[in-house]
């Protein structure tokens, strides 16, 4: 019985044109993977004779032939060299190699996330740094943010941690409150819970915004290095303050520089009122003035949170009490009132008298009344709740 030959399947124009195309594509991967080699080793010759063309023409016309002459006696010398042409032809296709090998281009500008980034903050910085009357306006909704903004840095997580913002002459840069509302938006922008240096350059009409380096946590309460009258309320950063002192950081010692509050009768500030929301690090302050003020005076401690805080003060020389009932603190506070008359009663009757001011069994008697519910003037930089650890501020 003969065999019936099996049908064809009909192959349209289109069908045939794919097919060639893949065969062509398939040649042609083939062919490269084959002539991968010659490919790099030519783009390698062709990068060192334009590197030597260029090195040519910067050369000057006085120099030329002292380096073709130079050239030359390399060349003979690696001509008579035994086996010389072929270890130079080695060589030159060495390095033509190295020269043409395929390179990862290195990313040096904002990726897709940060140009979006910074474009947001350009839109919204808009309505302050624009007015209608501007024919070319610097800061336009959809204007390219390249214009204001250079010196860009960002973190890790694609936040920015420094810019330069180029404003606009007729922004008033000398108003505080303009100031304010720049810098508040800008902060609200660049990402919450660090802090911020906002320095102007008026006569520049530039905005410099920088992210400010955590301060030091490992400096604890010490007998720190000061005049009588002052008081360290913490470390700051070392631009901020002319004056270092020597402090133990752990197992070594440094220089900080200290953030000082001077006390005594010409003192300007002669009162501290230190508030603060729980963990902002107002426990730790006041843990640090009470051990820096033993040495010169009484230490009279009300705890109004009655969590014994301060119970390390218990029993130390130069502490009068640290009472948390209200029995207690109600007569804490009374002897601290009789305390204080007394001494200005007595103070003011030998000046009168034209005598120096006595001197009292503690010359300083310091109140510290802590509440749950109060809060700061002598901020800190970040939250410290560790009790061995001075207060920072700025």
């Amino acid at each position: 019985m003969a065999r019936r030959p099996l049908p064809r399947i009909p192959i349209s124009g289109n069908d045939r044109i794919a097919r060639s195309r893949e065969l062509a594509r398939t040649a042609a991967d083939n062919a490269t993977d084959v002539l991968h080699p010659l490919i790099t080793i030519s783009r390698g010759l062709r990068l060192l004779a334009a590197a030597g063309l260029r090195k040519w023409a910067d050369t000057p016309k006085d120099r030329r032939g002292p380096g073709l002459f130079l050239a030359a006696v390399c060349v003979l010398a690696v001509a008579l060299v035994p086996y010389g042409p072929l270890l130079g032809l080695i060589g030159l296709m060495g390095v033509a190699a190295w020269k043409g090998r395929e390179r990862v281009p290195v990313r040096t500008g904002p990726d897709e996330s940060q140009i979006a980034r910074l474009q947001a903050l350009h839109d919204a910085l808009v309505p302050y740094f624009s007015v209608p009357e501007d024919p070319s306006p610097l800061f336009a909704h959809g204007g390219e943010w390249a214009k204001a903004f250079s010196d860009h840095e960002f973190d890790g997580d694609g936040r920015l941690t420094r810019l330069r913002v180029k404003y606009p002459p007729y922004f008033p840069d000398g108003e505080t409150e303009a100031r304010a509302r720049i810098e508040q938006l800008l902060h609200a922008k660049s990402g919450r819970g660090r802090e911020y240096l906002f320095v102007w350059e008026e006569e520049a009409n530039q905005l410099l915004m920088s992210v400010l380096p955590p301060l030091p946590t490992t400096i604890a309460a010490q007998r720190f290095v000061t005049s009588p009258g002052e008081l360290v309320l913490g470390f700051t950063d070392p631009d901020a303050v002319r004056r270092t002192m020597p402090v133990l950081d752990g197992d070594a010692t440094r220089d900080a520089p200290p953030v000082v509050w001077r006390t005594g009768p010409r003192s300007t500030e002669p009162h501290l009122l230190a508030v603060g929301h729980p963990g902002s690090g107002t426990t730790s302050l006041l843990r640090s003035l009470a051990l820096q003020t033993l040495p010169y005076g009484d230490v009279l401690v009300v705890e109004g949170s009655g969590t014994g805080e301060y119970a390390c003060l218990t029993g130390r020389a130069g502490v009068l009490a640290v009472e948390c009932g209200l029995a207690g603190a109600l007569a804490g506070l009374e002897w601290a009132a009789h305390e204080t008359e007394r001494r200005l009663i007595s103070a003011n009757r030998a000046r009168q008298a034209g005598h120096p001011a006595p001197r009292t069994s503690g010359a300083r008697c310091a109140s510290s009344w802590t509440d749950p519910a109060s809060s700061a003037m002598s901020r800190p930089r970040r939250a410290d709740p560790t009790p061995s650890s001075c207060c920072r501020s700025r």
